[in-house]
C-alpha cells in the first residue's frame, strides 16, 4: 500500500535529490538513498518543482477544492437530467 505524501514532504524529497544531483551522484543513486523511485521523482519534479514548501500546500489545497467543486458539477448535473426527464414523460 501506497503512503500518501504531503506536498511540503514532496518538496523535501525533491530538494534532497537535487542536492545529492549536485554533489555529483546520479539521479538513480540520489533517488534510492532519499526513498523514492525514478518515475516518482519526475512526476513530483514536473508537478512541485521550483515550489517551494507555502506553494507547494497551496497547490494541493487548490487540486482538493477543484476535485470537490467537480464533484459537486457532476452532482447537479445529474439531477437536472433527472428532473429534465421527469417533466418530459406525459401522462
Amino acid at each position: 500500500m501506497q503512503k500518501v505524501m504531503k506536498a511540503e514532504e514532496i518538496v523535501l524529497l525533491l530538494r534532497k535529490v537535487e542536492i545529492l544531483v549536485k554533489q555529483g551522484k546520479t539521479v538513480p543513486l540520489s533517488c534510492r538513498e532519499a526513498g523514492v523511485s525514478e518515475y516518482s521523482y519526475y512526476k513530483w519534479r514536473k508537478e512541485y518543482g521550483g515550489l517551494d514548501i507555502s506553494q507547494a500546500k497551496e497547490l494541493k489545497r487548490l487540486k482538493e477544492e477543484n476535485a470537490r467543486l467537480k464533484k459537486v458539477v457532476a452532482d447537479l448535473s445529474l439531477d437536472k437530467l433527472i428532473l429534465n426527464e421527469a417533466l418530459s414523460v406525459k401522462y
